[in-house]
């Protein structure tokens, strides 16, 4: 039975990315671990923890949900 936990600054995805990111994760995983039997979707777990920015330190700075916005705005589509 897999696990996987996403980490991620808080209110960094919105509601539509949270369900399909937790969809892509339990189909990679049922590809990948379960070999491909539909079945074994009921045994995968995905939780996103959702930690504030102010508990986060990248390159020095505290990344804020606008600050990843910004960045998912700006990469090539």
């Amino acid at each position: 039975m897999p696990f996987a936990k996403i980490v991620t600054v808080k209110d960094a995805l919105n509601t539509d990315e949270k369900r399909l990111l937790k969809e892509k994760i339990t189909d990679a995983l049922v590809e990948i671990e379960g070999g491909g039997n539909p079945d074994f979707r009921q045994h995968v777990w995905v939780v996103i923890d959702e930690i504030e920015g102010e508990n986060w330190s990248v390159g020095g700075l505290e990344p804020s949900a606008e600050m990843i916005q910004a960045i998912k705005e700006a990469a090539p589509k």
